[in-house]
């Protein structure tokens, strides 16, 4: 509503101009000028930049100001508006719902997962408030969309927070609006909606093991990194001071499981390298406004850029940003789970573009499966991340994950300006039992991410009792501390690993890489080569993923579970 529209709609609705009261005309026109400044506001986020971390905060300032302001604003003057300028509920719960999107995107941007409780605050307040409850009686077709918008982005803040009670819901609620919204429009859309809710549906299926209570409901877990989540390190361990401040997360895998623009493996890695969120003090807190004073000394997060099929030139991009924009003393992490690409031909050269790499967006989507064709034999793949293009940006602390069916390609790696550089590398291939579980996420990222329920998996269980779970947690801790301490004491180790066990989220990785590598090599069915994680530079087999101390905790953590006979014996020596 435009000003001028709005206050014609007063007077012909109440009569003549003169009847109504100075200051309530004057109510109507500051809402009106609110009104119009917030969506003009909220329609320039679009416009702002992508990446870069500084161009934006004082852009979103002005946004939360004006949305802070409209928001208190129709609450004082809620009865002048409901009589003089017939504010309607749904239009509330729009207001309501920017404020939402502005802190989801908020989180988006900085990575504070505190920004997520917020946006899910307001979410909430729509529903509990029924404030879209008479969108339905209008015969307004866009009302209705605006309403299944707010439950899809309502659904991803809550997968985010790992409430998935409240993700049942409102994926029962939203099928219900759907289908009344089809029937009464008979919409093209119909489609479209229809696979957001197969999408979410398989989304939450992914987990491929239930922890259970007594009453058999489902016990939610969460994989951020908790108080007592990464091992500590022993007084007077040499490590690195190096921190991680940047990631890129980037997902372009054919026929993964996604919701929105995060696949499973995307939405693993983003929990595995934040914190468990804090509530903020004040709903209406504005991000990035706190005094100097009031701030951490640290940010909580590394900052992450999330990218969903990124074409060569975005992924570029986004990298060179990151790496213009890291602090010293800091670490880039990239995370790639894609589709491999192999090379065709034979090349007598080995170097950094004659391995091949991972699938970057064509634009195009003729791309089936991990066969990629070219024209010309003697040509490289131009659709491709090769080890080779990400050699610019080893000049600064590099921690690399290569989720793939031809991760090996990193290995290849040249340490060109002796910076502290580790890749972390998949398996290329997993034992036909697994194969058909690719879809709903990659068993790589799972152990990175939640490593029991991927020790659960590989052992043939699907369920498990909540008190049984808690007991191998606490067991896999102390597999962890002792993994950190085979690290630390290794003679042999290149000391790349250890510049960056200093780093809470790293050294976590690190330790749930190796129990990952240990455990698959131990298993009676991981029994090639290509079914085994490897790394750049690598390990000291014997002092780490082959560790006989190592291996004898394995065992004890598989006879805990009762699946022993999963595991090879003969691996270890006899105790």
């Amino acid at each position: 509503y435009r000003t001028e529209f709005a206050l014609k709609e007063i007077m012909s609705s109440g009569g003549a101009e003169d009847d109504i009261p100075q200051g309530e005309r004057k109510t109507v026109t500051d809402f009106c000028y609110l009104l119009d400044k917030s969506k003009q506001l909220f329609n320039g986020l679009r416009d702002l930049p992508q990446y870069g971390q500084k161009q934006w905060q004082s852009y979103f300032g002005r946004t939360f100001d004006v949305y802070t302001k409209l928001w208190k604003f129709q609450q004082q003057h809620r009865q002048v508006l409901d009589n003089r300028y017939g504010l309607k509920r749904w239009q509330i719960g729009e207001i309501a719902s920017k404020i939402g999107q502005l802190y989801y995107h908020y989180y988006l941007r900085t990575s504070e997962t505190s920004y997520l409780n917020e946006a899910f605050s307001f979410y909430s307040a729509i529903r509990q408030r029924s404030y879209y409850s008479q969108v339905n009686k209008e015969d307004r077709p866009e009302l209705v969309v605006k309403k299944l918008r707010y439950y899809a982005r309502f659904i991803v803040v809550c997968l985010l927070l790992n409430k998935m009670d409240v993700v049942k819901d409102l994926v029962k609620e939203l099928s219900d609006e759907i289908e009344d919204y089809t029937h009464r429009f008979n919409t093209e859309d119909q489609v479209e909606w229809n696979l957001v809710l197969q999408e979410v549906a398989a989304f939450i299926e992914a987990d491929p093991v239930m922890v259970l209570n007594d009453d058999n409901t489902i016990v939610i877990t969460s994989n951020r990194l908790a108080e007592t989540g990464a091992p500590l390190l022993e007084q007077g361990m040499i490590v690195g001071q190096l921190s991680l401040a940047d990631a890129l997360i980037i997902g372009n895998c054919n026929n993964q499981v996604k919701f929105s623009e995060l696949t499973v493996d995307m939405f693993r890695m983003l929990q595995a390298l934040e914190r468990e969120p804090m509530n903020l003090a004040s709903q209406m807190n504005k991000p990035g406004m706190q005094e100097s004073a009031d701030k951490p000394t640290r940010r909580e997060n590394p900052h992450k850029y999330l990218l969903y099929k990124p074409t060569f030139s975005q992924l570029y991009t986004f990298l060179a940003a990151s790496f213009k924009e890291l602090p010293a003393n800091s670490v880039l992490l990239i995370y790639l789970s894609a589709t491999g690409v192999f090379p065709t031909g034979r090349s007598d050269s080995e170097g950094p573009y004659d391995f091949g790499g991972v699938l970057t967006n064509s634009n195009r989507d003729i791309i089936n499966g991990d066969a990629i064709h070219k024209r010309n034999q003697s040509h490289k793949e131009m659709h491709c991340l090769h080890p080779g293009d990400l050699y610019p940006f080893t000049r600064k602390p590099l921690f690399i994950i290569v989720d793939s069916s031809n991760s090996v390609a990193y290995k290849n790696f040249t340490n060109l300006f002796g910076q502290p550089l580790v890749c972390l590398l998949s398996p290329t291939a997993y034992p036909k039992a697994l194969q058909d579980q690719s879809q709903r996420g990659s068993l790589f990222t799972l152990f990175l991410n939640n490593p029991l329920m991927a020790f659960l998996f590989v052992s043939g269980l699907s369920s498990m009792r909540r008190g049984l779970w808690e007991k191998c947690q606490e067991y896999l801790r102390k597999i962890n501390r002792d993994i950190a301490q085979l690290l630390t004491h290794s003679r042999s180790i290149d000391q790349a690993f250890l510049q960056f066990f200093g780093d809470e989220f790293l050294r976590l990785l690190l330790t749930r890489f190796i129990f990952c590598s240990a455990t698959m090599r131990m298993h009676k069915i991981f029994r090639e080569t290509r079914n085994y994680p490897e790394s750049y530079p690598q390990l000291p087999r014997d002092e780490t993923v082959e560790n006989p101390h190592l291996q004898k905790h394995i065992l004890e953590l598989a006879s805990i579970l009762d699946v022993r006979n999963v595991f090879l014996e003969n691996t270890i020596d006899d105790y």
